[in-house]
Protein backbone atom coordinates (compact mmCIF):
# COMPACT_ATOMS: atom_id res chain seq x y z
CA UNK A 1 0.00 0.00 0.00
CA UNK A 2 1.39 3.25 -1.23
CA UNK A 3 1.72 6.03 1.49
CA UNK A 4 -0.59 8.33 -0.19
CA UNK A 5 -3.23 5.41 -0.10
CA UNK A 6 -2.61 4.79 3.95
CA UNK A 7 -3.51 8.63 4.18
CA UNK A 8 -6.46 8.21 2.41
CA UNK A 9 -7.68 5.58 4.58
CA UNK A 10 -6.40 6.89 7.79
CA UNK A 11 -8.42 10.56 6.75
CA UNK A 12 -11.71 8.58 5.80
CA UNK A 13 -11.00 6.77 9.25
CA UNK A 14 -11.17 9.67 10.95
CA UNK A 15 -13.94 10.97 9.75
CA UNK A 16 -15.80 8.10 10.45
CA UNK A 17 -14.65 8.50 13.77
CA UNK A 18 -15.71 11.57 14.51
CA UNK A 19 -19.13 11.47 12.45
CA UNK A 20 -19.99 8.39 15.19
CA UNK A 21 -19.75 10.94 17.69
CA UNK A 22 -22.47 12.98 16.39
CA UNK A 23 -25.16 12.80 19.19
CA UNK A 24 -28.26 10.24 17.83
CA UNK A 25 -26.06 8.75 15.35
CA UNK A 26 -26.12 5.40 17.46
CA UNK A 27 -29.76 5.69 18.58
CA UNK A 28 -30.73 6.19 14.25
CA UNK A 29 -28.54 3.25 13.60
CA UNK A 30 -30.48 0.71 16.10
CA UNK A 31 -33.63 2.41 15.10
CA UNK A 32 -33.53 1.97 11.32
CA UNK A 33 -31.58 -1.42 11.79
CA UNK A 34 -29.13 -2.94 8.94
CA UNK A 35 -31.29 -2.10 5.85
CA UNK A 36 -29.82 0.08 3.30
CA UNK A 37 -30.94 3.72 3.24
CA UNK A 38 -32.71 4.44 -0.15
CA UNK A 39 -32.89 8.32 -1.29
CA UNK A 40 -35.41 8.66 -4.33
CA UNK A 41 -34.33 11.50 -6.59
CA UNK A 42 -37.57 12.05 -8.29
CA UNK A 43 -36.38 12.91 -11.91
CA UNK A 44 -33.99 11.49 -14.35
CA UNK A 45 -30.11 11.36 -14.21
CA UNK A 46 -27.29 13.49 -15.35
CA UNK A 47 -28.41 17.23 -13.70
CA UNK A 48 -27.16 18.82 -10.74
CA UNK A 49 -30.23 17.61 -8.54
CA UNK A 50 -28.76 13.94 -9.35
CA UNK A 51 -24.95 15.08 -8.28
CA UNK A 52 -26.90 16.69 -5.54
CA UNK A 53 -28.29 13.11 -4.28
CA UNK A 54 -25.28 11.17 -4.67
CA UNK A 55 -23.19 13.54 -2.61
CA UNK A 56 -25.49 13.27 0.74
CA UNK A 57 -25.59 9.52 0.24
CA UNK A 58 -21.92 9.65 0.52
CA UNK A 59 -21.94 11.55 3.73
CA UNK A 60 -24.58 9.05 5.17
CA UNK A 61 -22.67 6.03 4.30
CA UNK A 62 -20.05 7.36 6.40
CA UNK A 63 -21.89 8.18 9.01
CA UNK A 64 -24.48 5.49 9.49
CA UNK A 65 -21.82 2.78 7.95
CA UNK A 66 -24.25 1.39 5.68
CA UNK A 67 -25.19 0.71 2.37
CA UNK A 68 -27.17 4.03 0.91
CA UNK A 69 -28.79 3.66 -2.65
CA UNK A 70 -29.88 6.56 -4.92
CA UNK A 71 -32.89 5.15 -6.56
CA UNK A 72 -34.07 8.02 -9.77
CA UNK A 73 -37.73 8.16 -10.26
CA UNK A 74 -38.70 9.93 -13.01
CA UNK A 75 -42.06 10.62 -14.36
CA UNK A 76 -44.77 12.61 -14.30
CA UNK A 77 -42.66 15.79 -13.49
CA UNK A 78 -41.42 14.58 -10.17
CA UNK A 79 -44.55 13.24 -8.95
CA UNK A 80 -43.91 9.77 -9.31
CA UNK A 81 -41.03 9.67 -7.21
CA UNK A 82 -42.94 11.65 -4.88
CA UNK A 83 -45.50 8.86 -4.45
CA UNK A 84 -43.01 6.34 -4.01
CA UNK A 85 -41.83 7.89 -1.16
CA UNK A 86 -45.32 8.28 0.46
CA UNK A 87 -46.11 5.03 0.55
CA UNK A 88 -43.15 3.85 2.31
CA UNK A 89 -42.98 2.67 6.00
CA UNK A 90 -42.68 5.37 8.36
CA UNK A 91 -39.49 4.18 9.10
CA UNK A 92 -36.29 6.73 8.22
CA UNK A 93 -35.55 4.15 5.14
CA UNK A 94 -36.76 5.61 2.20
CA UNK A 95 -36.21 9.44 2.21
CA UNK A 96 -37.06 11.96 -0.39
CA UNK A 97 -34.34 14.54 -2.11
CA UNK A 98 -35.99 16.96 -4.40
CA UNK A 99 -36.18 20.45 -5.82
CA UNK A 100 -38.82 22.79 -4.91
CA UNK A 101 -41.69 22.41 -7.06
CA UNK A 102 -43.12 18.76 -6.42
CA UNK A 103 -43.61 19.89 -2.51
CA UNK A 104 -44.16 23.59 -2.92
CA UNK A 105 -45.73 24.42 -6.05
CA UNK A 106 -47.48 21.46 -7.19
CA UNK A 107 -50.26 21.85 -5.10
CA UNK A 108 -51.00 25.66 -6.77
CA UNK A 109 -50.46 24.14 -10.12
CA UNK A 110 -52.62 20.64 -10.47
CA UNK A 111 -55.98 20.53 -9.75
CA UNK A 112 -55.28 16.86 -8.63
CA UNK A 113 -52.25 15.51 -6.43
CA UNK A 114 -52.15 11.94 -5.22
CA UNK A 115 -50.35 13.00 -2.64
CA UNK A 116 -50.26 15.89 0.49
CA UNK A 117 -46.63 17.26 1.08
CA UNK A 118 -47.52 18.97 4.30
CA UNK A 119 -49.62 15.56 5.54
CA UNK A 120 -47.51 12.79 3.82
CA UNK A 121 -44.18 13.86 3.87
CA UNK A 122 -42.05 15.37 7.33
CA UNK A 123 -39.71 18.13 5.94
CA UNK A 124 -35.94 17.50 7.44
CA UNK A 125 -33.36 19.83 5.64
CA UNK A 126 -32.73 22.07 2.82
CA UNK A 127 -29.66 20.81 0.96
CA UNK A 128 -29.06 23.94 -1.13
CA UNK A 129 -29.99 26.97 -2.90
CA UNK A 130 -29.35 27.14 -6.73
CA UNK A 131 -30.62 29.96 -9.24
CA UNK A 132 -31.54 29.59 -13.20
CA UNK A 133 -30.11 30.43 -16.19
CA UNK A 134 -31.90 31.08 -19.87
CA UNK A 135 -29.30 29.44 -22.82
CA UNK A 136 -29.71 29.46 -26.44
CA UNK A 137 -28.47 26.98 -28.74
CA UNK A 138 -26.54 26.95 -32.54
CA UNK A 139 -29.81 27.67 -34.51
CA UNK A 140 -29.85 31.39 -32.26
CA UNK A 141 -27.03 33.72 -32.83
CA UNK A 142 -28.58 35.83 -29.98
CA UNK A 143 -25.62 37.30 -27.47
CA UNK A 144 -27.95 38.77 -25.10
CA UNK A 145 -31.51 38.53 -23.62
CA UNK A 146 -32.56 41.76 -25.46
CA UNK A 147 -31.19 39.56 -28.94
CA UNK A 148 -33.25 36.72 -27.86
CA UNK A 149 -36.45 38.35 -27.36
CA UNK A 150 -36.04 39.93 -31.11
CA UNK A 151 -35.65 37.01 -32.31
CA UNK A 152 -38.51 35.40 -30.35
CA UNK A 153 -40.51 38.32 -32.61
CA UNK A 154 -39.24 37.64 -35.67
CA UNK A 155 -39.87 33.69 -35.62
CA UNK A 156 -43.30 32.89 -33.81
CA UNK A 157 -43.24 29.54 -34.74
CA UNK A 158 -39.79 28.87 -33.77
CA UNK A 159 -39.77 29.98 -30.18
CA UNK A 160 -39.90 27.50 -27.65
CA UNK A 161 -37.60 26.92 -24.81
CA UNK A 162 -36.97 23.43 -23.17
CA UNK A 163 -37.80 23.52 -18.78
CA UNK A 164 -37.11 19.64 -16.55
CA UNK A 165 -40.91 19.10 -16.13
CA UNK A 166 -44.24 21.02 -16.23
CA UNK A 167 -44.99 23.55 -14.03
CA UNK A 168 -41.84 24.14 -12.70
CA UNK A 169 -40.17 27.41 -11.58
CA UNK A 170 -37.75 27.16 -14.64
CA UNK A 171 -41.39 27.14 -16.81
CA UNK A 172 -42.65 29.96 -14.77
CA UNK A 173 -39.70 31.83 -15.39
CA UNK A 174 -40.23 31.83 -18.97
CA UNK A 175 -43.92 32.41 -18.92
CA UNK A 176 -42.75 35.70 -16.53
CA UNK A 177 -40.15 36.39 -19.26
CA UNK A 178 -42.63 36.42 -22.01
CA UNK A 179 -45.57 38.10 -20.51
CA UNK A 180 -43.06 41.12 -19.73
CA UNK A 181 -40.96 41.02 -22.76
CA UNK A 182 -44.19 40.77 -24.93
CA UNK A 183 -43.67 37.58 -26.61
CA UNK A 184 -45.06 34.28 -27.40
CA UNK A 185 -42.53 31.10 -25.89
CA UNK A 186 -44.38 27.68 -25.83
CA UNK A 187 -42.55 25.00 -22.97
CA UNK A 188 -41.35 21.95 -23.62
CA UNK A 189 -40.96 19.65 -21.04
CA UNK A 190 -38.50 16.88 -20.31
CA UNK A 191 -37.88 14.53 -18.02
CA UNK A 192 -35.10 16.60 -16.34
CA UNK A 193 -32.51 18.83 -17.27
CA UNK A 194 -30.14 16.75 -18.68
CA UNK A 195 -32.10 15.38 -21.99
CA UNK A 196 -33.40 19.13 -22.95
CA UNK A 197 -29.59 20.13 -22.51
CA UNK A 198 -28.58 17.32 -25.35
CA UNK A 199 -31.88 18.76 -27.47
CA UNK A 200 -29.98 22.48 -27.05
CA UNK A 201 -26.48 21.42 -28.07
CA UNK A 202 -28.38 19.30 -30.65
CA UNK A 203 -30.49 22.26 -32.48
CA UNK A 204 -33.45 20.18 -31.77
CA UNK A 205 -34.82 23.30 -29.51
CA UNK A 206 -33.74 26.34 -29.68
CA UNK A 207 -33.98 27.57 -25.85
CA UNK A 208 -33.72 25.67 -22.38
CA UNK A 209 -34.61 27.41 -18.98
CA UNK A 210 -32.94 25.13 -15.94
CA UNK A 211 -30.56 25.01 -13.01
CA UNK A 212 -27.88 27.37 -13.63
CA UNK A 213 -24.98 24.80 -12.55
CA UNK A 214 -26.53 22.75 -15.42
CA UNK A 215 -25.36 24.84 -17.96
CA UNK A 216 -21.92 25.88 -16.26
CA UNK A 217 -20.06 23.27 -18.73
CA UNK A 218 -21.58 23.51 -22.13
CA UNK A 219 -21.32 27.27 -21.75
CA UNK A 220 -17.48 27.33 -20.95
CA UNK A 221 -16.96 25.02 -23.34
CA UNK A 222 -19.01 27.01 -26.48
CA UNK A 223 -21.38 24.57 -27.16
CA UNK A 224 -24.44 26.72 -25.90
CA UNK A 225 -24.21 30.42 -24.63
CA UNK A 226 -25.97 31.46 -21.33
CA UNK A 227 -27.74 34.74 -21.91
CA UNK A 228 -28.67 35.50 -18.20
CA UNK A 229 -29.33 34.11 -14.57
CA UNK A 230 -32.37 34.18 -12.23
CA UNK A 231 -30.94 35.68 -9.24
CA UNK A 232 -30.37 38.88 -7.79
CA UNK A 233 -26.77 38.52 -8.04
CA UNK A 234 -24.86 37.31 -10.61
CA UNK A 235 -23.74 33.26 -10.01
CA UNK A 236 -20.34 32.64 -8.88
CA UNK A 237 -19.83 29.93 -11.98
CA UNK A 238 -20.75 32.68 -14.75
CA UNK A 239 -19.56 36.04 -13.61
CA UNK A 240 -19.58 37.61 -17.02
CA UNK A 241 -23.32 36.51 -17.66
CA UNK A 242 -25.43 39.69 -16.56
CA UNK A 243 -29.12 38.94 -14.72
CA UNK A 244 -31.87 39.14 -15.66
CA UNK A 245 -32.29 42.68 -13.69
CA UNK A 246 -29.01 43.48 -15.50
CA UNK A 247 -30.38 42.32 -18.61
CA UNK A 248 -33.69 44.54 -18.77
CA UNK A 249 -35.94 42.48 -17.42
CA UNK A 250 -37.45 42.53 -13.21
CA UNK A 251 -37.45 39.08 -12.88
CA UNK A 252 -35.79 37.08 -9.55
CA UNK A 253 -35.96 33.00 -9.01
CA UNK A 254 -34.04 31.01 -6.79
CA UNK A 255 -35.25 27.20 -5.73
CA UNK A 256 -33.87 24.52 -3.08
CA UNK A 257 -33.22 20.81 -2.88
CA UNK A 258 -34.47 19.66 0.28
CA UNK A 259 -34.61 16.40 2.52
CA UNK A 260 -37.84 14.91 2.73
CA UNK A 261 -39.44 11.17 4.70
CA UNK A 262 -42.82 9.78 5.95
CA UNK A 263 -41.08 9.26 9.22
CA UNK A 264 -41.97 10.20 12.83
CA UNK A 265 -40.63 13.09 14.91
CA UNK A 266 -37.91 11.05 16.91
CA UNK A 267 -36.73 9.70 13.66
CA UNK A 268 -37.10 13.15 11.58
CA UNK A 269 -34.96 14.64 14.08
CA UNK A 270 -31.57 12.32 14.06
CA UNK A 271 -31.88 12.53 10.75
CA UNK A 272 -31.61 15.84 10.77
CA UNK A 273 -28.64 15.45 13.54
CA UNK A 274 -26.81 13.54 10.85
CA UNK A 275 -26.89 14.64 7.47
CA UNK A 276 -24.21 16.92 5.93
CA UNK A 277 -23.08 19.98 7.96
CA UNK A 278 -20.14 22.63 6.67
CA UNK A 279 -16.88 20.62 6.49
CA UNK A 280 -14.06 21.81 3.49
CA UNK A 281 -14.99 18.69 1.76
CA UNK A 282 -18.70 19.42 1.41
CA UNK A 283 -18.05 22.69 0.03
CA UNK A 284 -15.69 21.85 -2.04
CA UNK A 285 -17.85 18.70 -3.91
CA UNK A 286 -20.65 21.38 -3.62
CA UNK A 287 -19.06 24.24 -5.59
CA UNK A 288 -17.70 21.25 -7.97
CA UNK A 289 -21.43 20.71 -8.95
CA UNK A 290 -21.90 23.97 -9.30
CA UNK A 291 -23.59 25.52 -6.11
CA UNK A 292 -22.89 28.16 -4.67
CA UNK A 293 -22.18 28.34 -0.84
CA UNK A 294 -25.87 28.74 0.75
CA UNK A 295 -27.39 27.74 4.58
CA UNK A 296 -28.36 24.89 5.06
CA UNK A 297 -31.73 25.48 7.11
CA UNK A 298 -34.26 23.08 8.94
CA UNK A 299 -37.37 22.88 7.39
CA UNK A 300 -38.91 21.12 10.60
CA UNK A 301 -41.41 23.85 11.72
CA UNK A 302 -39.69 25.65 14.34
CA UNK A 303 -41.76 24.07 17.24
CA UNK A 304 -40.41 21.23 15.93
CA UNK A 305 -37.23 22.20 14.61
CA UNK A 306 -35.16 20.68 17.85
CA UNK A 307 -32.17 17.79 17.68
CA UNK A 308 -32.93 15.16 20.11
CA UNK A 309 -30.72 16.43 22.68
CA UNK A 310 -32.89 19.90 23.06
CA UNK A 311 -30.63 21.91 20.72
CA UNK A 312 -32.02 24.48 18.37
CA UNK A 313 -31.67 22.68 14.76
CA UNK A 314 -31.44 26.33 12.94
CA UNK A 315 -29.16 27.15 10.15
CA UNK A 316 -26.09 25.80 9.24
CA UNK A 317 -23.35 26.84 6.50
CA UNK A 318 -23.87 24.34 3.84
Amino acid sequence: MTAACLRVLLRWAAIAALVSLIPGVGQLRAQIGEQPIRIIFPFAAGGSGDAVSRLIADRMRIALDRPVIVEKRAGADGRIGVRVVKEAAPDGITLLLTPIAPVAVYQHVYAKLDYDPIADLAPIFQVGAFDFGIAVGPQVEAKTLQDLVAWAKANPSQASFAVPGAGALPHFLGVMLARTAGIDLRAVPYRGSAAGLADLVAGHVPIEITTTSDLVQMHKAGRIRVLATSDKARSPFLPDVPTFGEAGYNLVATGWYGMFAPAPPDIVARLNAVLPRNSPPYRRRRRNNGHPPSRRRDLRPRSKARTHDGTDGGEHPA
